[in-house]
């Protein structure tokens, strides 16, 4: 539950009022061709005394790298590790070199780490530190349109993007001191600090078209399709309003809550396109790039548990439970949560407890806001010790399961607005009482997805390729979306296509 086992870890304790709010894969024996030739321009190349050739030692020169360095490390742990794939990784040193060969800034080395992470997502840090997601990877359909991403984001390093947001958060910082200290006991300052260092996070949206202007023009250079990054932008949109009515929104690590891809910005990008030439003019590389990602990892990854459906599995804890009809999981790195009918939302994470130490103690230890002490009862599920519990708070009412496995305690948190009073105690329990350990067979038999490609046969539809698909629901508009394609577009006989599989 990205990571479950973290949280356990770390013994978090959640109120319930969270409920109502809403290694690194370098590419470095790849890229060290085009890496030497910049670093021959640059003067970074070391001296007589011979060190390695290595990212690092080529960028010890640029002032800016310490920013990058000191991040990289946090931005890991933020992102799940890094994820190696040499196959992966030979793809994108392929499309690393052709921008660098191009690049306004012909002194930056350029170092890219493919994050772990199923969230679409691509960013720089000062210093020539490229990030990318394999769920942007997965999500791209061909070389050009990584080139655009990639290309956007060399574009914020080369105009210095990174280090004038740092300028303005440390700006922000000495004022949110004196704030902070004005307003430390008032819920709504300490908010509304929060909000506008997110806000900070983010580049402004004049920044953004700089980077596109910039990247469209790197990616054009290089060859490439141009119009890949206006291609890639209407992707990405189709995914957020497929992702919203999946009800599993979680912006804070995506891509897409700071690059909208507004019908302004799109036109935008044709427009630097166009001086390139017509659409079709450059290079797609579509071949070489679903070669490149075969295979790859999709959605979860075990250490986080799976989600199949309805069904959440954890093969590492050896535990999994089930959502009712209509519901949605989402498997974020705090908890796993899950939305449904009537403004339902369930909570499941997991604390460690001594195992002296009593479930209905716990319940009553105060982490549960407006509890209704009269409502405790003890219970079994699945022949596990199991304590559930009422409470209320504001307009809702909530429905607490605590299940003690070992020395970790499970907890289901189920919300619904009072008005559904009555329904929240048959919703949690169809929910909890589904909770079991996984068998040794089972965890097994757990596999990850994988993006797998196929070529498409003659007879072959849309909807046929789809139903090869497993682990995910819709699948028919999740395999349109995947391959860019529109709601009546047919298949090309001989064509690649994505699919998901184990």
């Amino acid at each position: 539950m990205g990571s479950i086992a973290r949280l356990l870890a770390r013994g978090t304790a959640l109120g319930l009022s969270l409920m109502l709010l809403g290694a690194c894969t370098t590419i470095e024996s790849g890229l060290q061709e085009a890496a030497d030739s910049e670093a021959l321009k640059a003067g970074y190349m070391p001296g007589p005394t011979r060190e390695p050739i290595t990212f690092e030692n080529l960028q010890k020169a640029d002032p800016q790298s310490s920013i990058g360095r000191s991040q990289h490390p946090k931005i890991l742990a933020a992102y799940g590790g890094a994820y190696s794939d040499p196959k992966l990784e030979q793809t994108l040193a392929g499309i690393v070199g052709r921008l660098a060969a191009v690049t306004d800034d012909p002194n930056r080395i350029y170092r890219i780490t493919v994050l772990n992470s199923p969230n679409v997502n691509a960013f720089a840090l000062p210093g020539g530190y490229l990030y990318v997601t394999r769920g942007l990877l997965a999500l791209a359909n061909d070389s050009a349109e990584v080139a655009a991403v990639l290309a956007h984001e060399m574009g914020h390093v080369t105009a210095n993007h990174g280090i004038e947001r740092q300028k303005r958060e440390e700006a922000a910082e000495i004022a949110g001191r004196v704030v902070s200290e004005v307003l430390s006991s008032d819920a709504a300052g300490r908010a509304a600090l929060a909000r506008g260092r997110l806000s900070l996070a983010s580049f402004s949206r004049n920044q953004e078209l700089q980077a596109d202007a910039l990247g469209i023009r790197q990616t054009g250079r290089a060859g490439y399709d141009a119009f890949a990054a206006s291609r890639f932008l209407r992707a990405m949109d189709s995914y957020s309003h497929f992702r919203a009515a999946f009800q599993a929104d979680n912006p804070d690590l995506d891509f897409l809550a700071s690059h909208p891809a507004a019908p302004q910005r799109v036109e935008l990008a044709e427009r630097h396109a166009r001086e390139f030439g017509m659409n079709g003019t450059g290079l797609r590389d579509r071949d070489r790039y679903l070669s490149g990602i075969d295979g790859m990892l999709f959605g979860d990854s075990a250490v986080e548990g799976y989600v199949r459906n309805r069904s959440f599995y954890h093969p590492g804890l050896g535990i999994t439970f089930q959502v009712p009809q209509g519901f949605v999981i989402d498997n974020t790195a705090e908890a796993v949560l899950a939305t449904g009918p009537g403004d339902t939302a369930i909570r499941f994470d997991g604390v460690a407890l001594a195992q002296n130490s009593g479930l209905v103690d716990y319940i009553k230890s105060g982490w549960i806001g407006g509890l209704d002490v009269g409502s405790i009862r003890e219970l079994r599920i699945s022949g596990l010790e199991a304590v559930s519990a009422r409470a209320a708070g504001g307009e809702y009412v909530f429905d607490v399961t605590v299940i003690r496995v070992g020395d970790q305690v499970y907890r289901f948190l189920t919300a619904l607005p009072a008005a559904s009073d009555a329904s929240v105690g048959q919703i949690a329990g169809t929910v909890a009482n589904s909770f079991r350990l996984l068998s040794p067979a089972e965890k097994e038999s757990l596999k990850p997805l994988r993006i797998r490609i196929l070529t498409a046969a003659a007879g072959d539809t849309p909807q046929s390729l789809a139903n090869r698909m497993t682990g995910v629901d819709r699948k028919l508009e999740m395999f349109q979306l995947l391959n860019e394609l529109g709601p009546t577009t047919p298949l090309q006989a001989g064509e690649r296509y994505k699919i998901i599989g184990e």
